[in-house]
């Protein structure tokens, strides 16, 4: 397993159809854009809550800023729920072996190209957040996610799968 923000760590690497077409190393596939699979993992608590996290100064890509789902690149070796439950475990100390899987998706912006895996977990517990990812977190009600979400800076990625999903997977009680 590789360590967090490994730019050494071989991820794999992907066509314009989600194919895989090789490996390359972290650092290669954000230095030239390489299309790359990563996970999107919602964690939501009995109040139907979702977990946001501000990602670390230290992340290679969209530093400092708010994401609504925990996860991250996919390496070399693993499937979409795989990458999902160590990124979950890495990330927040939670395990969580009944992942939902909810879409699969494409999100392009000019920094990042990444099929993207949208899963979610049930959780009520306390989170223990790794430091060297995450510099704060907060449960936040969909009511109280949408102002949050118009003050602070959020990713990219995250803005496109709430609008894309989220929004709806909430109104149908699917979380």
């Amino acid at each position: 397993m590789a360590k967090p923000l490994d730019q050494d760590e071989l991820v794999i690497i992907v066509d314009e159809n989600n194919r895989e077409i090789g490996v390359a190393t972290r650092k290669e596939m954000r230095k030239k854009r390489l299309i790359h699979r990563a996970t999107y993992i919602l964690i939501v608590d009995g109040k139907k809550r979702i977990l946001c996290q501000k990602r670390s100064l230290k992340k290679d890509i969209y530093p400092g800023m708010w994401e609504i789902a925990a996860g991250g690149v996919i390496a070399k070796g693993e499937s979409y729920s795989e990458s999902a439950k160590r990124e979950l475990k890495e990330e927040t100390g939670i395990n969580c072996p009944e992942l939902k899987m909810h879409a699969e998706f494409f999100f392009e912006d000019e920094k990042n190209r990444v099929f993207g895996g949208l899963f979610s977990c049930r959780f009520s517990g306390s989170i223990r957040p790794q430091e060297e990812e995450v510099e704060n977190f907060r449960f936040l009600s969909q009511k109280e996610l949408e102002t949050f979400m118009k003050k602070e800076p959020f990713t990219p990625d995250s803005t496109f799968i709430y609008e894309k999903f989220i929004k709806d997977l909430l109104r149908q009680n699917a979380l």
